[in-house]
């Protein structure tokens, strides 16, 4: 396979950044005294004033972090080709997913369609000047920052696989809700692997990225996929496979403020109560006859609705509430994301109803990717719920 070296100029934006990036410090070999801090308005740059009072007079010291920032950046600018890379990083949903099984290792077997969707996040890589540390920021709230972030474990693995010694400042702008099952921080991962390959100038292919991948998340090998796949084993068995479906197939997906635990819903799976259609039947009738409710099957909806109750109501109402407007309505994942096929629209009550007010609602579309380019950024999708505030910036 070809190395997996993207059309940078076709497939990503390189910017200097049009507002200042502050970065929380993650380090490998930390510095207790090292800290910068974020701004609480990133969106409404201000020079930052500091006034000193001395005996007899005032001092004003003025601070401008885009400048320094940028100072920064044309440093690393001279010393590298590639010193900025601005990738999307989409999610993905379960057209169907079948467990039929669980392993020695604890694990369970999976036979699933798995297919990126249009809603993703935008993550911004910047070569970072230290050789030491990455430096990791975002707008959302309940996202790690730490090493435990799937990006940061996805970038020190390519160090240890590739011995590079590249580090990097990389912002994460989150559009995907987290607990959702729709695999938003496995496909950050993906996306750090392959911004570190351009990085390095591209010394690993796309199959070794995705076989690396798996040591850190069963989930992230499917983004190496050109977009739709067949996935066994715990997930990481990835059988690339053309599109079953059209991509301008509409869908919503809403997703209720609860989260549920994928632990938990593992929990409870009962193997004898799942479904015992074969999940390869699955694939050549949706290949044959497209989407329908009969093809999307989910065996962790039931565990899941036991952990989350109100989630089978939601998934419920609905169906009912739609008349037929949806081909089909299933969760994704262990959940807790309920996706409409065949309509951007969610229903009424969904904005009438005080128990949906926190809601996260968004429309999109099925995608794919082009080999040796990673995925582009639709024009545009909307999303709309709390988890999607860029006012919240984690310090």
């Amino acid at each position: 396979m070809a190395a997996a070296c993207s059309h940078l100029l076709s497939n990503s934006s390189i910017t200097r950044p049009s507002s200042p990036i502050f970065f929380q410090i993650r380090s490998s070999n930390p510095n207790p005294t090292a800290h910068l801090s974020f701004h609480p308005h990133p969106h409404r740059l201000k020079k930052t004033t500091t006034v000193l009072k001395a005996t007899r007079k005032q001092i004003e010291i003025v601070y401008n972090p885009e400048e320094r920032i940028n100072k920064l950046a044309d440093e690393v600018d001279k010393e590298a080709p590639l010193s900025r890379l601005s990738l999307f990083s989409p999610c993905k949903v379960n057209v169907f997913l079948r467990i039929t099984g669980k392993r020695e290792d604890g694990y369970h077997d999976l036979a699933s369609l798995f297919h990126v969707i249009s809603l993703g996040d935008v993550i911004k890589f910047s070569l970072s000047p230290s050789k030491t540390t990455d430096r990791l920021s975002t707008n959302a709230p309940g996202v790690p920052l730490s090493d435990d972030n799937l990006i940061i474990k996805a970038l020190n693995l390519y160090r240890k696989k590739t011995g590079t010694d590249n580090f990097f400042w990389i912002h994460l702008d989150k559009k995907v809700p987290t607990g959702a099952g729709l695999g938003g921080g496995s496909s950050n991962a993906a996306t750090a692997l392959w911004a570190a390959n351009q990085f390095s100038g591209c010394p690993a292919t796309e199959k070794q990225l995705q076989e690396w991948s798996a040591e850190i998340g069963s989930d992230i090998p499917f983004f190496f996929s050109h977009g739709a796949a067949y996935c066994t084993g715990r997930g990481e068995i990835v059988q690339d496979i053309p599109s079953p479906v059209p991509s301008d197939i509409p869908m919503v997906l809403i997703k209720p403020l609860e989260a549920c635990s994928t632990a938990e819903v593992y929990k409870r799976l009962r193997l004898d109560h799942t479904s015992q259609v074969n999940p390869v039947t699955l694939l050549e009738r949706i290949s044959t006859n497209g989407i329908s409710q009969d093809i999307c099957i989910n065996d962790l909806e039931a565990p899941a609705f036991e952990v989350l109750p109100s989630l089978k109501r939601l998934k419920q109402r609905i169906i009912a509430a739609s008349r037929g407007e949806y081909d089909a309505v299933f969760m994704s994942g262990s959940g807790s994301t309920i996706v409409g096929i065949g309509s951007p629209d969610p229903p009424q009550f969904v904005y009438d109803d005080e128990e949906y007010k926190d809601v996260f609602l968004s429309e999109a579309n099925f995608m794919t990717r082009e080999t040796d380019q990673w995925y582009r950024e639709p024009a545009s999708t909307t999303a709309e719920g709390p988890q999607c505030d860029p006012s919240q910036i984690i310090k």
